[in-house]
């Protein structure tokens, strides 16, 4: 690789690599799966209940799920239908971190709001 190759690279690299590399896997996801949108999002969640994920990895998922439209109603019906194969303490787990989830997400963008403003 050049050094102007590499500065290229740079230039173009965005502040929050992680999230890129998150949202491009996620991106690669939705085009290899036949479900529409709508369930690939509710299978996700799932996959998270189950995998005991971390409050932020909710709030990705479910800013994606609420932009196609899925209602806290139906990822309440999904936390319900997957209770008796992951147990009571998972959901009431799950639940936890999807409120701390929203509630870290909701300062964040009320401090970058603040900062908009400054």
């Amino acid at each position: 690789m050049t050094d102007q190759s590499l500065a290229e690279d740079t230039e173009t690299e965005s502040d929050e690599p992680v999230l890129d590399v998150l949202a491009a896997m996620t991106a690669a996801s939705i085009e290899r799966s036949n479900l529409d949108p709508e369930t690939l999002m509710l299978v996700r969640l799932a996959a998270l209940v189950a995998v005991d994920a971390p409050p932020l990895s909710y709030v990705l998922n479910l800013r994606a799920a609420g932009e196609l439209g899925v209602s806290a109603e139906r990822v309440r019906d999904v936390l319900a239908a997957i209770a008796p194969v992951v147990g009571a303490p998972r959901i009431v787990a799950a639940a936890g971190k999807i409120a701390r989830g929203v509630g870290i997400a909701i300062a964040v963008d009320e401090m970058a709001a603040e900062e908009d403003e400054g």
